[in-house]
């Protein structure tokens, strides 16, 4: 088989598009549940609908089989606390992550996932999806109950954080939502929602797309729609010779989800929140380097000459024996663990680590570079659980890490795993393979937003859903985008079951078909998608980086609108997958505007969001202490003002498992 490269070079020009390209061709697909998204969120919702007796879609960028942020695998599950081994109850749970992000997350969101969180492994686990040491491989390890034979992360006391065998978790997916009869379109782009009459602000009633091989155009009309994409990976930078490898993230999210969201009139909150764009890629590949963080959780990091560097606990005090690095310290009931899309953690829920002031010691000479991981000094048992069962499971990992380093001859049991050589102050932060130091201050990462919903994770749009970890406010990450699109899955099946037919508007439709083949009319002297895609993610950066002011934000604004109107409405698609990938660029760009709206109407610095307004420096004012979310009105912006702890409001109840249970439809 020859490379890209030896083809090219053998023909001396690019091959033929492989596939029969047909712009003219229209499809309509018609079903009762439409979910937009194939990653592991879509298909949980895909199939809990399906088991409800409906007829479901799926409209799928990649290929459902693999695609997505989860499609790699994962090796531990947050959030399983009605496990039989857990310590902590649903409102432990909840209240935690509630008050560490001090209101700013979706406490019903929160609950929802932990209270079903143990529930949804299960499935998973009949689906063919290790969850226990079966062939007793840690039999007696201190994380192990052998009665259960389930594994535990992070706390061994608690015992929430479930370690899995998940490296194949989207595949046994994949061939669920087969067996259900859900019917699958992969490679599509989703260009539009269809709402009633095609007026914005209406039900939606289905959805458009392009499917990128053969350029042909589909009309989906459902009953009920779900939304289960990922963030805007391309917003603030876009180098994917340089990024591609070493982001956690999928670089071929688009914000498609949140743009369809926005321009169909669904209410978004806090898109103002940023961070630094720390697992952008600039850095190294996803655990290629030494760290003592998330998956390396525990493990020792040595110095040049073997020193080992001290842990503490969340409070800063001094760890005295390795089994204490997985315990909860005097003052905490429990620790939270990594990777659950919070980005602030109270003392009395924070992970022990490596001592604060490492980068102070460094500088003085105290430990000297490089440092390594010495998985030596673990038990056999951590030691083969971390650089074995974890890593062989984690996303990204397991080919180009665990299998690439076992055949160049790394042994754990006797080898040193160098951490990357970085300045002082990339060790501040233990995860040493996403150090910060590297990543341009000005690249940022959206983090904490994202769509509004109810108790039912229903939008403000009649007919639309939201199962996702990344672009539903209060949502998390892997194991939280399985259990939110299981619980949006059934809620939209069962709105289905009485919601009137869906009709599309002839106009709209014809609109948003105009619309999606323009660049193929286009000259070819036009840019093309790789120019558009950089020159947004620069105006991202110029103008709506980590300090903004009002000026700068509307120079952005102005800027995205002449791009939209002048480069990106004469750039030229070759192909159907040139289309797509333009058509990714309407929806970052969308994405962009949204975040400049609300950055514009949050008139006071946050310190959860990690927003900065120089014109507004006060810092979490008690006046501004409220979400503001965000919606299009006849294209207009239209903002409200909501309580942070809305979900236990009227026309709620004060309790979280009274909400629960009138809502959850078990």
């Amino acid at each position: 088989m020859s490379t890209w490269h030896e083809c090219v070079q053998r023909s001396g020009s690019l091959p033929e598009w492989p596939y029969p390209i047909d712009y003219d061709k229209e499809n309509e697909v018609v079903t009762d549940v439409m979910v937009i998204g194939g990653g592991v969120a879509g298909l949980q919702a895909a199939v809990n609908a399906a088991r409800m007796g409906v007829k479901v879609a799926v409209l799928e960028r990649g290929h459902a089989k693999r695609s997505g942020a989860g499609g790699a695998g994962v090796d531990h599950w947050h959030g399983a606390v009605t496990n039989p081994c857990s310590k902590v109850t649903p409102e432990m749970y909840t209240n935690a992550c509630y008050e560490s992000m001090r209101g700013w997350t979706g406490g019903h969101v929160r609950y929802i996932i932990t209270r079903e969180s143990w529930d949804t492994l299960l499935e998973c686990e009949k689906m063919g999806v290790q969850i226990r040491d079966v062939r007793d491989e840690f039999k007696r390890a201190e994380f192990r109950d052998d009665r259960t034979k389930l594994m535990f992360a992070y706390d061994y006391r608690s015992r929430h954080v479930i370690r899995v065998w998940g490296y194949n978790i989207k595949v046994k997916l994949y061939e669920e939502a087969k067996r259900l009869g859900v019917n699958i379109f992969n490679r599509m782009m989703p260009t539009s929602l269809l709402t009633s009459g095609g007026k914005q602000g209406r039900r939606v009633i289905g959805a458009t797309a392009v499917n990128t091989r053969t350029g042909e155009f589909y009309v989906f009309r459902s009953k009920a729609t779900v939304i289960a994409t990922g963030g805007a990976g391309r917003l603030f930078d876009f180098s994917p010779e340089v990024t591609s490898s070493s982001s956690m993230g999928n670089m071929n999210s688009s914000g498609a989800g949140e743009a369809l969201g926005w321009k169909a009139g669904a209410e978004l909150v806090c898109m103002e929140g940023s961070g630094p764009g720390r697992l952008s890629g600039y850095a190294y590949a996803p655990y290629s380097m030494a760290n003592a963080h998330n998956t390396y959780h525990g493990t020792p990091i040595v110095d040049a000459e073997g020193k080992e560097v001290p842990w503490v606990d969340a409070f800063n005090r001094p760890i005295k024996d390795q089994p204490g690095r997985f315990l909860p310290s005097e003052g905490q009931n429990f620790i939270l663990g990594e990777g659950i899309g919070i980005s602030r953690y109270l003392e009395q829920f924070r992970n022990n680590d490596l001592t604060h002031d490492l980068p102070e010691r460094i500088r003085r000479g105290e430990f000297k570079l490089p440092l390594y991981a010495d998985l030596t000094r673990l038990t056999e048992a951590e030691r083969r659980c971390i650089f074995g069962m974890m890593v062989g499971n984690e996303g990204k990992t397991r080919v180009p890490i665990y299998d690439t380093m076992t055949k160049a001859g790394f042994d754990p049991d006797k080898d040193l795993f160098q951490a990357p050589v970085t300045l002082p102050e990339g060790y501040a932060h233990s995860n040493f393979w996403s150090t910060g130091v590297n990543t341009p201050p000005t690249i940022r990462s959206l983090g904490g937003g994202g769509f509004l919903v109810d108790w039912d994770l229903k939008t403000n749009l009649e007919g639309l859903y939201i199962g996702a970890g990344g672009n539903l406010f209060g949502g998390g990450c892997h194991g939280e985008s399985h259990t939110t699109g299981r619980y949006a899955g059934r809620h939209a099946a069962a709105y289905s079951r009485s919601a009137p037919e869906p009709v599309a508007d002839a106009k709209q439709i014809k609109k948003e078909k105009e619309s999606a083949y323009h660049a193929t009319q286009q000259s070819k002297k036009g840019n093309g998608w790789k120019e558009i895609n950089a020159a947004i993610a620069r105006i991202m950066r110029d103008y709506c980086g980590q300090y903004k002011n009002e000026q700068t934000l509307n120079l952005g604004l102005r800027l995205l609108g002449e791009l939209k109107s002048t480069e990106l409405a004469s750039a030229y698609a070759s192909n159907p997958h040139e289309l797509g990938r333009l058509l990714e660029c309407h929806s970052i760009i969308t994405v962009g505007e949204l975040v400049m709206k609300a950055s514009l109407q949050r008139k006071a610095s946050n310190s959860i969001l990690n927003f900065q307004r120089l014109d507004f420096p006060a810092v979490d004012p008690p006046e501004w202490n409220k979400l503001l979310p965000i919606r299009q009105e006849d294209n207009k912006v239209k903002i409200r003002e909501l309580q942070l702890d809305f979900h236990l409001k009227a026309p709620y109840v004060s309790s979280y498992e009274e909400n629960y249970q009138k809502h959850c439809m078990k």
